[in-house]
């Protein structure tokens, strides 16, 4: 088959084009090599706009993330650079009162900036679940130590209902739990009491985690998990860790808004066979 040296020009002219950016459609319906040719770079074309894309819009969401970083980063930091100011000339109660403030501010940064570091790798998809049997009451004993202070500075207590044999993550699940609770105690009063029940059904094993707050609206449920989202009384971050964490071992998480007054009910859900 000869092939024209106009048509290879041609191609070639066209070719230029969709590397300066311009949306060109090589494809033909005839026969031939020529045409095999232009199908071919018609879809590596495609690919390519199709990766750049990807890459541009990867960029932007980077940007948006970082901006909501340090937006969540800057508010405890002022706060607590006014505690600091304040503190010195103070009285004695109200240098008390100072220093608790200093002591959440710190305990919410920390907890934000070591968040944000596990859910980069859930994103990055580097991180390997290692699945084992355990039991609930197991991952809540454990999800519930790193919770120690910020339960014993609101006089709050945790009572916990029933146990059942789990396989899954335990670190990674301990650490969606710790965020769930951690979620329930911001959005309980002082000296309130946090349930949290286990049990099962054919189909799943559940943990429910109910808070004694307002309940949550049908709009706070729907973006619950977006990160940043929900971020009145916590960092915006914690809820999405856990949701992603389930989700990366066959999970879910379910709310229950609550009312007549009732707090919202968090259940983490683990799906058969699971013992």
């Amino acid at each position: 088959m000869i092939i024209k040296r106009s048509e290879i020009e041609r191609l070639s002219s066209d070719v230029r084009r969709i590397i300066d950016g311009e949306v060109v459609d090589l494809r033909d319906n005839l026969e031939g090599r020529l045409s095999i040719l232009k199908n071919d770079i018609h879809t590596l074309a495609g690919r390519l706009n199709e990766q750049a894309t990807t890459l541009k819009n990867d960029k932007i969401a980077l940007a948006d993330t970082l901006a909501d970083i340090s937006h969540q980063l800057k508010t405890p930091l002022t706060a607590m650079e006014l505690m600091v100011e304040l503190l010195e000339g103070a009285p004695p109660e109200k240098q008390a009162e100072f220093r608790q403030n200093l002591r959440q501010g710190l305990i919410q940064t920390s907890w934000l900036v070591n968040s944000l570091l596990k859910m980069a790798k859930l994103d990055s998809g580097t991180v390997e679940f290692n699945i084992v049997e355990t039991t609930a009451k197991e991952i809540i004993n454990a999800a519930l130590q790193p919770l120690a202070v910020l339960l014993d500075i609101k006089n709050q207590r945790v009572e916990i209902n029933g146990d059942i044999a789990i396989k899954c993550d335990k670190n990674w699940t301990a650490e969606a739990l710790t965020n769930i609770i951690k979620n329930a105690s911001e959005h309980s009063q002082k000296d309130s009491t946090i349930m949290i029940n286990v049990g099962q059904n054919p189909i799943c094993g559940w943990v429910t985690v109910a808070d004694m707050g307002g309940g949550m609206t049908t709009a706070q449920i729907k973006n619950a998990f977006k990160r940043f989202d929900n971020s009145q009384k916590g960092t915006g971050i914690g809820l999405p860790l856990a949701f992603a964490i389930m989700q990366g071992q066959n999970g879910d998480i379910e709310i229950d808004g609550g009312k007549d007054g009732l707090g919202a009910t968090f259940t983490l859900k683990f799906y058969k066979p699971f013992k």
